[in-house]
């Protein structure tokens, strides 16, 4: 009778060591995400940051699980709610701080905002604050890549809002009808802005509205870090080997209001605490301290470490550049003074 061979202690323990290594990356950046997010609400209280701000508390996993399979080659469309994906792709926290706050130091020149981060260097072609602006952008940029015949793939990610608008129709069609290299990637968070998300739609199914297009579909649960990373891991795969589009839906939460503007009178708070009860981060957590890949005393050397990275942005921000008055001409259509 044959023996079976048991795998040697020593690579049991170097595969340990990786599993162990690569969960606690994933904390590591939604923390990162979720400590800027709640700094940055802070400094919007006190003026500090103007403007618009969409915050992403309670979305991280979907940031988190997909740009980790995404290589450098690769690129990302974002929306307006676009602070962590800019941050998990690699974009500085002081960099897109200092955006927000208008400093010619910010990724953008000062000039973007929290609305429209951009970084060339991460192929991170930012966020729009046009409701499914992305969508088009993202399918013309696999097309480009298509034409070059790299192996790239676009990333384009969008709320369920965008669901609605012509351009996600348009973008979905082509993308399927090219056999363009594009991987949408729906954060349905339930709430365009303030619309319940089964009063926009008659077909609630993303998924089989995506394969009308005969288009490959899947969805996942958003809350779930590693569930995001493994169906988000195939997703990738399936574009980048194929030359075909993917629409990936990842059912998620936002905490906050839409924006700093929102009145949320559209949601009990009852209903924003069940969700919290789900929350990427804290669950996520439990989870490693019952695999034994995490202690109380190294989840709290986590956030302090964030903790510090949140503090130098801030101060990178504030001692940052203000664009001088006799710039303000540039960029723009026309410089004339008339």
């Amino acid at each position: 009778m044959a023996t079976k061979k048991k795998t040697p202690a020593k690579k049991k323990s170097s595969r340990k060591s990786r599993e162990k290594e690569q969960k606690r990356h994933l904390l590591h950046q939604m923390i990162r995400i979720r400590q800027m997010e709640e700094k940055a609400y802070e400094l919007y209280t006190q003026e500090k940051i103007r403007g618009f701000l969409h915050l992403y508390d309670g979305e991280e996993a979907v940031a988190v699980g997909v740009i980790e399979n995404l290589q450098k080659e690769d690129s990302i469309v974002a929306t307006y709610r676009e602070h962590g994906h800019a941050l998990v792709r690699g974009v500085s926290m002081e960099r897109i701080m200092a955006e927000m706050y208008g400093k010619l130091e910010g990724c953008s020149g000062g000039r973007g905002g929290s609305m429209h981060l951009y970084d060339k260097e991460t192929n991170f072609f930012g966020g729009s604050a046009i409701v499914a602006n992305g969508l088009p952008m993202a399918t013309g940029v696999a097309l480009a890549y298509k034409r070059q015949q790299k192996e790239a793939i676009a990333c384009c990610f969008f709320g369920e809002g965008a669901v609605d608008e012509g351009e996600f129709h348009e973008s979905m069609n082509l993308a399927a009808l090219w056999k363009l290299p594009v991987l949408f990637v729906c954060e349905n968070n339930l709430y365009s802005m303030g619309m319940p998300f089964e009063l926009a739609e008659s077909e609630t199914d993303l998924v089989t509205k995506a394969r009308s297009y005969k288009m490959k579909a899947s969805s996942v649960n958003g809350m779930d870090v590693l569930a995001v990373l493994q169906e988000a891991r195939k997703a990738v795969a399936y574009a980048r080997d194929n030359q075909q589009p993917y629409f990936l839906e990842c059912r998620t939460y936002r905490y906050r209001a839409h924006s700093m503007f929102d009145p949320e009178r559209y949601r009990s708070k009852e209903e924003v605490q069940e969700w919290k009860k789900k929350d990427p981060i804290t669950t996520f957590a439990e989870k490693l301290k019952k695999e034994q890949l995490l202690t109380d005393e190294e989840l709290q050397h986590i956030n302090r470490e964030v903790a510090g990275e949140v503090a130098q942005a801030v101060q990178f921000a504030e001692e940052g550049t203000d664009e001088p008055i006799e710039n303000l001409s540039q960029f723009v259509y026309s410089n004339s003074k008339n």
